[in-house]
């Protein structure tokens, strides 16, 4: 009779995760197939894992030949960012796999380093007149702020007067706004439109008809001066992971319905287009986190992050993971498997779903964070993270049944407990605080914070089962572990993790508010404030963390409770 009751428990459980994890990995309808499933123009950085222009490792040869020939039934065109640094083979390679290119040169801050770019290029160019069809000069100069525009005119005509093919260069549309002599000096205005990364972030139901508005602003800008010049959209792209912005969330469904739905505009209107990009970019980690990592058509290893045509699966390795977390699952149930069959059902029901649900957690931890590890010590971060997160489910199960089953817990038990939540609040605590004050590159930490956060709610769930009251003192860190390990400054660490509360949300609000196109669109104070706080509050990534702060924060809150009642 008791073992019935356990299977029934395990089967119960097992149906409710498989039907869950099914209905939330469906297949999605991403909007109308690409025609032919190719593109016009798609940026190309075959930089592989262990390179990076950062630490001037570039692309070898042979890297560039296999990459162009796996994105050749893909593109017609790609657009190059520099002719210095690996990248000077690419034209050959480039006629070898029967595409076109939009040949980039690489400018800085440094004039003789320019200067010798500007002279590869040009030779380049007019080389390969075959494959070299448009010319650009610079990319986003002017918004790093590396040189003033004129010095900027002084490279792209001296690039005109040498080369026949149309010449221009490329940055963020505002730019061009900014600084209209430009459209003058080049042949064709090329535009970088990228909706999630707008100081105010469009969501992904009106990225494609942002852009759509902002093709048609900087026209009537270019007629308003009498010109009439070809616009490209130099860059345009949706990243698959990474952190919220306001209302634009990183997915792979999310990738895949804007470069759709932005085709689909491109076409109707006749406009040009570059997508970004055609790999995903281990080494922009380093300065744009996860989110800089994300935006390829192809992963790191060369896979397709989704298809042109048809529906995309957010996580097609769902499946997988389902099993990888059910084997789990099972494996404790083997372990526990004669004491759970002296629980009562309702205590019994409970254990058995914190334990699947810790689970899903370690898996989804695992998987994820070892997907955006991007060096070394990043993957010894990810190591490190799923050890700590897998001990810290190891004890509080123990814990856990130590409470349903109303035995004592050793004192060895719940300081070990008491220590990696030390841990994991010290770690949330350094987090917490660089998201608020440096935070625009910085994913939310939800996954790495799930398990200690979801303990805190289990354990208080154990308690409420076998006493059927909760109370504030209820929720100290003696009571949840067991033992009395109370310390003095533990009120301390709750002002500390609640502090950083309001300081997430006023780092993400001032991150808004200090933005150059925001403060044009609300020059006053009292207006943008309300529209920044909407975008800071729609983030539900940002809340989530806000919730796992919250949860870290309560034992050291209720630390005092005792001590305020003496």
């Amino acid at each position: 009779m008791r073992t019935a009751k356990l299977l029934f428990c395990l089967i119960v459980i097992a149906v409710i995760h498989g039907a869950i994890a099914w209905t939330l990995n469906r297949p999605q309808d991403a909007g109308l197939d690409v025609p032919s499933g190719k593109l016009r123009s798609l940026s190309f950085a075959p930089y592989r894992e262990g390179f990076s222009p950062i630490e001037e490792k570039f692309p070898l040869p042979e890297h560039i030949d296999a990459d162009l020939g796996l994105i050749a039934d893909k593109t017609h065109t790609i657009r190059t960012y520099s002719i210095l640094g690996g990248m000077q083979p690419t034209p050959a390679f480039a006629r070898k796999h029967g595409v076109e290119m939009i040949q980039g040169g690489w400018l800085g801050d440094g004039h003789a380093s320019n200067k010798l770019e500007i002279a590869a290029l040009i030779e380049s160019v007019n080389a390969n007149p075959d494959v070299v069809k448009r010319v650009l000069v610079g990319n986003e100069v002017l918004l790093r702020k590396d040189m003033d525009v004129d010095t900027l005119i002084g490279y792209i005509r001296q690039v005109k007067q040498a080369v026949k093919q149309p010449v221009s260069y490329a940055d963020v549309w505002s730019i061009y706004l900014k600084y209209p002599q430009l459209m003058r000096e080049v042949d064709f205005i090329t535009v970088h439109i990228l909706p999630y990364w707008e100081d105010e972030p469009v969501a992904i139901a009106d990225a494609a008809g942002h852009v759509e508005k902002i093709v048609k602003q900087i026209e009537d800008k270019a007629h308003g001066m009498g010109l009439n010049k070809p616009i490209l959209i130099g860059e345009s792209g949706w990243p698959a992971a990474g952190r919220q912005r306001g209302h634009a969330i990183p997915s792979v469904v999310n990738e895949t319905r804007f470069i759709r739905s932005l085709i689909e505009v491109a076409n109707r209107h006749g406009m040009d287009y570059n997508i970004v990009e055609a790999f995903n970019q281990p080494w922009k980690s380093h300065n744009e986190g996860v989110v800089g990592a994300n935006w390829g058509l192809l992963t790191i290893d060369r896979e397709p992050v989704f298809p042109l045509t048809g529906q995309v699966y957010e996580n097609p390795d769902w499946l997988q993971h389902f099993a990888w977390a059910t084997g789990l699952w099972l494996l404790l149930v083997a372990v526990y498997f004669k004491k759970l069959q002296n629980l009562p059902l309702p205590r019994l029901l409970g254990f058995l779903t914190l334990a699947q649900i810790l689970g899903v957690c370690l898996v989804t931890l695992a998987t994820f964070l070892w997907f955006t590890s991007y060096s070394s010590w990043q993957q010894a971060y990810t190591l490190l993270l799923i050890a700590a997160n897998t001990l810290l489910s190891g004890l509080l199960l123990q814990r856990c049944y130590a409470i349903l089953a109303n035995q004592p817990t050793l004192p060895v038990l719940a300081s070990r407990l008491r220590n990696l939540y030390l841990f994991f609040t010290f770690l949330a605590l350094y987090k917490t605080y660089s998201l608020a004050f440096n935070g625009r590159y910085l994913s939310f930490p939800v996954e790495q914070f799930a398990i200690p956060a979801i303990g805190v709610c289990g354990l208080s769930a154990c308690l409420w089962l076998t006493r059927r009251s909760l109370h504030w003192q209820s929720l100290r860190f003696d009571s949840l572990s067991g033992c009395d390990l109370q310390a003095p400054r533990d009120r301390l660490l709750a002002y500390f993790l609640s502090l950083g509360i309001p300081a997430v949300v006023l780092g993400e609000t001032y991150e808004f508010m200090a933005a150059y196109d925001f403060r044009q669109a609300h020059p006053n104070f009292s207006e943008g404030l309300p529209v920044a706080l909407g975008y800071t509050f729609y983030n539900q990534q940002l809340i989530s963390w806000l919730l796992c702060i919250l949860l870290l924060s309560i034992p050291f809150w209720a630390a005092g409770s005792r001590k305020t009642q003496a």
